[in-house]
């Protein structure tokens, strides 16, 4: 076995959520859950097949985030694994849409941080171990970290 880190690759400030499913039906079901939950939201979806042909499977409403989708899902190439991309929209408008899809097995993470995708290889395939999203933690929040983090979930709208 051979671990390798793979690196997701997109604009900065740009939301994704990596996950697992068990089935070729999730492509078609995420965006059905998607265009439903959030209908305005623009996204891609990649989905690496596990078996038979093992392609990168993709769907989507929006051009650049499905190529976007596929090129990551294709570094990935880990069997039954799912990137989606997204604009006018964040993760926390769809997370538990797509958890609630049947196929959906779980979710790695949900984010717009810098991620690196843990990857195991063996002679059969690649399998995703962990995620590294973000970076290590810096120390405790203090008062005025606290007041800053209230007063700015108050001001995108998130708490009244």
């Amino acid at each position: 076995m051979e671990l390798k880190i793979v690196r997701i690759e997109k604009p900065a400030d740009m939301n994704f959520i990596l996950g697992q499913s068990h089935f070729i039906k999730t492509v078609e079901d995420l965006y059905e859950a998607i265009v439903q939950t959030v209908p305005n939201m623009k996204f891609g979806i990649g989905f690496c097949e596990s078996s038979g042909p093992a392609l990168v499977r993709s769907a989507g409403n929006d051009a650049r985030l499905v190529e976007l989708a596929e090129e990551n899902a294709l570094a990935l190439s880990c069997g039954h694994s799912f990137i989606v991309f997204m604009e006018a929209g964040f993760p926390v408008n769809i997370l538990n849409t797509i958890k609630n899809v049947p196929e959906v097995c779980g979710i790695y993470c949900a984010t717009a941080n810098s991620v690196e995708v843990v990857v195991a290889e063996t002679d059969q395939g690649r399998g995703i171990l962990g995620v590294i999203d973000g970076v290590k933690s810096k120390g405790v929040e203090t008062e005025a970290d606290v007041k800053t983090r209230t007063e700015f979930l108050r001001k995108i709208g998130y708490k009244l």
